[in-house]
C-alpha cells in the first residue's frame, strides 16, 4: 500500500524527531511542528495506521512511537535529504588528511579517524585491494652472491619485497637492465595480470632468462595474495554514547562484531562492488549488527574502484549527513591516491 502525502509527512516528521531525540515520539509533539495543521487526535489515528502498516513500533504501552527498519528504508529511498557539511566539518576532515602520507596504511588510519571524528559513529576502511592495484615500479637490488632483493611498488603506494635466487651468469648490470625493461614495459599493468603478461610478452625476448623470470613471477604472485583480513577501525566506543547501547548485552554484542575484523572485511569486500550502499537493521546478514545501520562508499585510483569504507551507527543515524560525509571523503581519498599515482 502506497502512503498518501499526509502519512508520508507525518512519518518523515517522526523519523526526523527520533533521529534527534532518541525518545519515542507522540502525536502531540508532531502537532506542534510547523506545517501540520492537524489535531493530535488526527495525527494519532494516522500513527495507528502507520503502525499497522509496519512503519512504526510502540516500545511501551504508554509511550509514543519509534520508526521501524521498514520506515528507515522508505526514508532513505524516498524522503532523505543530504545535509551540507559545515566549514568546520570540512576543515576537520582536511586536518586529518593534510599530513605527509608516506604509506597507504597511514592514509587508511587517518581516513578512519576523520570519519569517526566528523560523524561521531564508528568508521571502518579497507585498504586498496592489491590485485586491483597497478604496477608502478620493479627494482632488483643485488645482495650477497646468488641473491637479489626484488621490490615491487604499486599505484596505491604499496611496496612488497621478496628475496629471490639469481643465477651466477646474471650480474648487477643485467639485474638493472631487467628492472628497467619490466618497469617500462609493464608500468600500469594490473597486479593480478602482471605475471601472465611478463611470461607472455618477455618469454621469447628474454628466453635465456625464462627460468629467472618465472621465479620472479612466482614471488610477485605470492606477495600479491590477500593478507589476513585488514580493516582500519576508529571510534568503536562512540556507539556506547548512544542511549540504544546503554544495555550492556547490546553493547557487548556490537563490540564483539567490530572487534572481529573478518566480519567487517567481508562486509567491505562485498560493498566494494557498489558506489554507495545503505544496510538498515535487520537487512544486515550478521546477527550482531541487526540493531545497526551500515553505510558504505568506494574510493578509486584513477577510474578504477580500489576499496571501500563506511560508517556503522544506530538505525536512527543521521543518514543525510553520513552520505554527505562519505561522498566528500570518497572524493578526497580518490584525489589523494590518484595524484600520488601520477607523481
Amino acid at each position: 500500500m502506497d502512503l498518501d502525502a499526509r502519512k508520508l509527512g507525518i512519518l518523515k516528521a517522526i523519523i526526523d524527531e527520533y533521529i534527534l531525540s532518541a525518545s519515542p515520539v507522540g502525536s502531540r509533539a508532531i502537532s506542534k511542528q510547523d506545517g501540520f495543521n492537524l489535531s493530535s487526535a488526527t495525527i494519532r489515528n494516522e500513527m495507528a495506521d502507520l503502525e499497522e502498516l509496519g512503519y512504526l513500533e510502540q516500545p511501551h504501552t504508554s509511550a509514543g512511537r519509534i520508526p521501524s527498519d521498514k520506515a528507515y528504508r522508505l526514508y532513505v529511498d524516498q524522503m532523505m535529504q543530504k545535509a551540507a557539511l559545515s566549514e568546520d566539518e570540512i576543515k576537520l576532515i582536511r586536518a586529518h588528511l593534510t599530513a605527509k602520507l608516506d604509506e597507504v596504511e597511514m592514509v587508511m588510519k587517518q581516513t578512519a579517524q576523520a570519519l569517526s571524528a566528523v560523524t561521531h559513529y564508528t568508521a571502518m576502511i579497507m585498504p586498496p585491494m592489491l590485485a586491483a592495484n597497478r604496477l608502478r615500479h620493479i627494482q632488483l637490488v643485488p645482495l650477497r652472491e646468488g641473491r637479489a632483493l626484488m621490490v615491487v611498488v604499486t599505484s596505491a603506494g604499496f611496496a612488497r619485497e621478496a628475496v629471490i635466487r639469481v643465477p651466477e651468469e646474471i650480474n648487477t648490470v643485467e639485474l638493472e637492465r631487467i628492472s628497467r625493461i619490466l618497469t617500462e614495459r609493464f608500468r600500469d599493468c594490473r597486479m593480478d595480470q602482471l605475471g601472465e603478461r611478463i611470461m607472455k610478452d618477455l618469454g621469447s625476448e628474454l628466453f635465456e632468462r625464462r627460468a629467472f623470470l618465472n621465479s620472479m613471477v612466482e614471488a610477485i604472485e605470492h606477495k600479491m595474495e590477500p593478507d589476513a583480513p585488514n580493516v582500519q577501525l576508529s571510534g568503536a566506543t562512540n556507539m556506547l554514547h548512544f542511549p540504544e547501547y546503554s544495555d550492556v548485552n547490546k553493547a557487548k554484542m556490537f563490540l564483539a562484531a567490530v572487534e572481529g575484523r573478518n566480519t567487517l572485511y567481508e562486509l567491505l569486500k562485498r560493498a566494494s562492488r557498489l558506489e554507495f550502499s545503505i544496510t538498515i537493521g535487520g537487512e544486515n546478514e550478521n546477527d550482531m549488527l541487526k540493531d545497526c545501520s551500515v553505510v558504505t562508499a568506494t574510493y578509486q585510483i584513477g577510474e578504477e574502484p580500489m576499496g571501500s569504507f563506511g560508517i556503522i551507527g544506530p538505525t536512527r543515524m543521521h543518514y543525510g549527513k553520513v552520505i554527505s560525509v562519505l561522498e566528500f571523503m570518497s572524493r578526497c581519498l580518490t584525489e589523494m591516491l590518484t595524484s600520488d599515482d601520477e607523481e
